[in-house]
């Protein structure tokens, strides 16, 4: 089992940057791939980010150019650094961590929330 805590989220102004990092402990080891997903209301959950143990990063056409993933493995932690941040990327943010067995886990979430 791996436990996922989310913390960095809040309010910002359009143009404003956060960061969100992710915790995970447990079964740390087995975790492969670790990503950042959102959802906003009456929208399904969508892939915001994601990087792989050996760094390889993946980003959703919406976000790149002003997002970036990273990690850091010995403290079993990932990373979201949001710049440029717009009103439509207001949502639940996720942590999401998949182990090489192929299962999933989920962090409660933290709000980002955009506006003037």
């Amino acid at each position: 089992q791996v436990q996922l805590v989310e913390s960095g989220g809040g309010l910002v102004q359009p143009g404003g940057s956060l960061r969100l990092s992710c915790a995970a402990s447990g079964s740390t080891f087995n975790i492969n791939t670790m990503g950042w997903y959102r959802q906003a209301p009456g929208n399904q959950r969508e892939l915001v980010a994601s990087i792989t143990r050996l760094g390889t990063t993946n980003y959703a056409d919406s976000v790149k150019g002003r997002f970036s993933i990273s990690r850091d493995n010995a403290k079993n932690m990932v990373y979201l650094q949001m710049n440029g941040l717009k009103p439509e990327d207001t949502a639940v943010y996720f942590c999401n961590a998949l182990s090489r067995f192929g299962s999933s886990y989920w962090g409660q979430g933290t709000q980002v929330a955009v506006s003037s």
